[in-house]
């Protein structure tokens, strides 16, 4: 009889502490390289829809380190930094980059003082999102305009299944 209810109080401690140890820890997802990739390959394939005279695609993980870039033919050089800088800048601000050029525009010029290894403030980087969990983040730079190089960002953001991708115009900045 001692026996049995040994076993079962160490039972139940066992399945205790299972239960806090549940408690301490989430489920994560994580952009892959394929996915990556995916992102990039609907960003071209919407370049090649608008006809965008050129652009630089590329995408970060959560952390904002890059996975994977693809420069199109007739891209300016500098555009592969700008990009890299956009997408980064959207996911460790976890917001599209035009809500920070408009709010620089609105005259919050203290934002120009970040650091440009993690500010990119600049139309065209967008969050990548799955399930409602930021993965990544995509930046384009020399399409045709700005307003293009968002517009190919959010292509690519999309192509990732059971999104939640926020537009620039959707996103909000600090609760104005």
């Amino acid at each position: 009889m001692k026996a049995l209810l040994k076993g079962m109080a160490s039972a139940f401690a066992l399945t205790a502490l299972a239960a806090i140890a549940s408690a301490q820890v989430i489920e994560k997802k994580t952009l892959s390289l394929d996915g990556a990739r995916s992102v990039i390959e609907a960003a071209k394939s919407e370049a090649k829809r608008l006809g965008a005279p050129g652009g630089v695609i590329a995408v970060v993980d959560e952390g904002g380190n890059l996975m994977a870039l693809e420069r199109l033919d007739g891209t300016f050089a500098a555009g592969a930094n700008i990009s890299i800088g956009k997408a980064r800048t959207a996911v460790l601000f976890k917001r599209p980059t035009k809500a920070f050029e408009d709010l620089i525009k609105n005259g919050r010029t203290a934002m120009v003082a970040l650091p440009d290894s993690f500010f990119t403030p600049l139309q065209g980087g967008v969050p990548i999102t799955v399930d409602g969990q930021i993965v990544g983040g995509v930046g384009v730079s020399g399409a045709a305009s700005a307003q293009q190089d968002e517009e190919l960002a959010i292509a690519g953001a999309s192509a990732l299944p059971a999104r939640s991708n926020r537009t620039a115009a959707e996103a909000s900045c600090f609760g104005k």
